[in-house]
């Protein structure tokens, strides 16, 4: 495969980009090569600026649940850039947004906008804080919540990819109040709870999707519920990946268990940049300008962004069988996956939840951040190049989730089995 005008403009991009990309995770070094350089986009296809065509398993890592310029999006977009990109004032499609999701949640009353999945959970964990009057969160390894100070401790995803855990730069005083717990682990957060009576909340990913696609156990997620009414803590479900991507609801609609706070993004802009954080009015009226607990942000509810999801989620409402259709497709390809490893004595573990799919090396099932470390990355660095190779877009790092979306059709995913066959072969 010719990527020759790919490595000229990375080798450019390093020249005044760190690393030669905006978010590490795309720089490729956990998989080896470069980064391809994407010129356009269409459907489940990407095309690199040497003009070769991949089928795209990643969908910007979540939010095209459409596929790739799709026409109801698309036209929302332009008719809300024909009006202006940005007012730093109030518009209606925010409240129409908010409207569509709050309906959606029984436990949730208010929603405020913000610009990022990072910028939602730290506002989110701000307001656990000025609510509840407590100084200590406690998160889970392996879960990856944004880059913000407190919550890089043995973070997920990109962190993991390049095995810094924890990143220089963050002073130990911010992070002495982030409690760690094993994902999975009820006593781990018990121990938690036993070192510390000053615990605001709780945050995790209850579908994991940044240490690999790594579901909460239903039973584990409900005792946690119970343990934070105990001892007045609130439970956070970070939802930046799963939600209206999981489910219609997320995971909050497949567990049936009702966090406190929720914290969303991706579906929700529909490609645009774009995160919130949803709770009942009790906790989001201490939330500024209503209450004391600050939170701003100039382009928070940018009406492209805003109109970009409204087309998104309304999409998602007209259409319920969407979500059972991603699923049997996720189901029949890592289905499909697990049964060539076997055939070939290579050990695969697999996870579908709707939508989302993942894979790992692995000889034993993959519980949590531990046991997601002994996958063997080198198998899935040269699976991933190989791949590539056949015009198959996977993301670039063993501790990501795929995702499948509606324009991804049978053909694609045989055509993507039959590739993974023969690569396998390779592999043993």
């Amino acid at each position: 495969m010719n990527i020759k005008n790919s490595n000229l403009a990375f080798q450019e991009a390093k020249k005044v980009i760190p690393g030669g990309v905006d978010s590490p995770v795309r720089a490729f070094k956990s998989v080896g090569g470069i980064p391809l350089f994407v010129d356009r986009a269409k459907g489940a296809y990407l095309l690199d600026i040497d003009d070769n065509k991949y089928i795209d398993f990643v969908q910007s890592w979540g939010p095209l649940i459409f596929g790739h310029c799709d026409a109801a999006i698309e036209e929302a977009v332009i008719e809300a850039v024909k009006k202006g990109l940005s007012f730093g004032a109030p518009t209606t499609v925010e409240t129409l947004l908010a409207q569509e999701i709050c309906d959606m949640f029984d436990n949730i009353d208010k929603i405020r906008f913000v610009s990022s999945g990072t910028e939602a959970v730290m506002s989110a964990i701000r307001l656990a804080r000025g609510y509840t009057k407590k100084d200590d969160i406690v998160k889970f390894e392996g879960c990856y919540h944004g880059h913000s100070d407190s919550l890089l401790v043995q973070a997920g995803s990109g962190a993991v990819t390049f095995g810094t855990p924890s990143s220089p730069g963050v002073p130990s005083d911010f992070t002495k109040h982030t409690l760690l717990a094993k994902y999975n682990d009820i006593q781990s957060v018990k121990k938690c709870f036993e070192t510390s009576n000053d615990i605001a909340c709780v945050i995790i990913e209850p579908i994991a999707g940044n240490m690999g696609l790594v579901p909460a156990d239903i039973e584990f997620l409900d005792r946690l519920r119970k343990l934070c009414d105990k001892n007045g803590a609130l439970l956070i479900f970070d939802e930046v990946m799963s939600g209206f991507r999981a489910n219609l609801k997320g995971a909050s609609g497949i567990v049936n268990i009702a966090a406190d706070i929720i914290t969303f993004g991706k579906v929700i802009g529909g490609g645009m940049p774009v995160g919130a954080f949803a709770s009942r009015n009790e906790i989001m009226d201490k939330l500024s300008p209503d209450g004391p607990v600050y939170q701003a942000g100039t382009l928070s509810g940018n009406p492209v962004a805003m109109s970009a999801g409204l087309a998104s989620l309304k999409k998602l409402k007209q259409n319920p069988l969407i979500y059972k259709e991603l699923e049997q497709k996720a189901n029949k390809l890592m289905n499909a996956f697990q049964k060539i490893a076997e055939k070939n004595h290579i050990p695969l573990q697999i996870n579908v939840r709707g939508s989302m799919f993942g894979f790992f090396f692995n000889d034993k099932k993959v519980l949590n951040f531990d046991d997601a470390l002994k996958s063997d990355t080198e198998m899935f660095a040269k699976f991933h190049s190989k791949m590539i190779d056949n015009g198959v877009y996977f993301a670039c790092s063993q501790f990501e989730t795929g995702f499948i979306s509606t324009v991804i059709n049978d053909e694609m995913i045989n055509k993507t089995i039959e590739i993974a066959e023969k690569i396998f072969k390779e592999l043993k």
